[in-house]
């Protein structure tokens, strides 16, 4: 298969396909007498699989690191463990996240509670001083 009909076929550029041979991620590539690259049928599957890893958080270096030059040689245990890590790093940043938003939810609930009768200093005072992220001084 030509690397344009690959491209079609995946719906990734040619660009990013020569992309992805140049830094090692697709290896089963050939070149005919003229040239050209010639790619097997499951470079399709590949690429799908380069795709949906990317979309799931998995950087390039990551993806080198794991997927083998031919399918049927994939370790199953390397696999498994690196899927599990990966859903662990997004659970972490999850949890981080709704940590953040609480927080910042409960600042802006406070923010916005300030008296019609302050000014915005005074009330950005109360608001540190409420969350021990200044210090409130008398004045």
């Amino acid at each position: 298969m030509k690397i344009g009909e690959l491209a079609e076929a995946t719906g990734l550029s040619a660009s990013r396909i020569r992309f992805y041979e140049k830094i090692g991620l697709l290896r089963a590539v050939k070149r005919q007498v003229n040239g050209y690259r010639s790619y097997p049928a499951e470079a399709v599957v590949y690429l799908g699989l380069i795709t949906s890893a990317q979309q799931a958080g998995f950087s390039l270096d990551e993806l080198r690191a794991l997927l083998p030059a031919d399918l049927a040689q994939w370790d199953h245990g390397s696999l498994v463990a690196a899927m599990r890590a990966k859903l662990a790093d997004i659970e972490a940043l999850q949890k981080r996240l709704e940590e953040s938003r609480t927080q910042l939810l409960e600042v802006l609930h406070e923010v916005e509670r300030k008296p019609a009768d302050m000014d915005c200093a005074a009330n950005a005072k109360r608001v540190l001083a409420q969350f021990g992220m200044g210090e409130a001084k008398d004045s």
